[in-house]
């Protein structure tokens, strides 16, 4: 049974040598490109890049006008609780709610 053998680095850089050479040989025999598909992908990565832009763009104002109804809806529901509270009384009128409260009640004891 033989043992492996370890290669020296005339074997490694010829492999090396080998192997690239392969690879251009394999690179070299494609076909080149044509000028009017690569133009194709190019416009078609173009539109498509517009479209996400554009995609981007009317989320962003749509967010902005989500942002805007919340904030017109926080404002009208504070507009119609002030609404809603009774006003501030004066001294004057507590006064005399007080008085009118304090006739009642001597007004039901005698």
């Amino acid at each position: 049974m033989a043992h492996y053998k370890e290669p020296d680095l005339h074997d490694r850089r010829a492999a090396a040598a080998r192997a690239r050479d392969e690879a251009l040989a394999k690179l070299k025999a494609r076909k080149p490109i044509d000028p009017a598909v690569a133009a194709a992908k190019a416009a078609a990565l173009a539109a498509k890049e517009a479209a996400a832009l554009e995609k981007r763009r009317l989320a962003k104002i749509a967010a902005e006008e989500a942002k805007a109804a919340k904030i017109a809806e926080a404002e009208a529901a504070a507009a119609a609780k002030a609404a809603k509270q009774k006003p501030e009384l004066t001294e004057a009128e507590k006064k005399a709610a007080r008085d009118a409260r304090y006739a009642a009640r001597k007004q039901r004891k005698s």
